[in-house]
């Protein structure tokens, strides 16, 4: 207790006093659970921008060119093959008679057959 000053005062400014600390102390408290607390409206973040081209984009269409170019090449390569094919049909019919055909005829045009299906299949790929 302090000297010369009535015991009534006293306790009205300590009071007062708790009051100011009590009060301090539930601001501080609220603004830590508040800004614990997620808000209730969800946060707006921006999508990240897309560049106007993206690179796998372009590695697509490359790698759609060198199938492309695949595809023609085998496409050539096929028919060269089937060309040998039908002219070597050719010489094995003019070899034979009217009365026999080998084996090797028949042969020659089954894989021809095989050979010009798988050429109309690739053709129908390129559309």
């Amino acid at each position: 207790m302090r000297l010369g000053c009535p015991p009534r005062i006293i306790s009205r400014n300590r009071q007062a006093e708790v009051n100011v600390r009590s009060k301090i102390l539930l601001s501080a408290a609220l603004t830590l659970v508040l800004s614990a607390v997620p808000s209730a409206q969800p946060q707006r973040h921006r999508p990240p921008e897309i560049p106007p081209e993206r690179p796998d984009v372009r590695q697509q269409e490359e790698q759609a060119k060198r199938l492309n170019l695949a595809r023609q090449e085998a496409l050539r390569q096929d028919t060269a093959k089937l060309l040998q094919l039908s002219t070597e049909l050719k010489q094995y019919v003019d070899k034979s008679n009217e009365n026999m055909m080998s084996l090797d005829v028949i042969k020659k045009a089954e894989q021809i057959e095989k050979l010009a299906h798988s050429v109309k299949e690739k053709m129908k790929g390129s559309y």
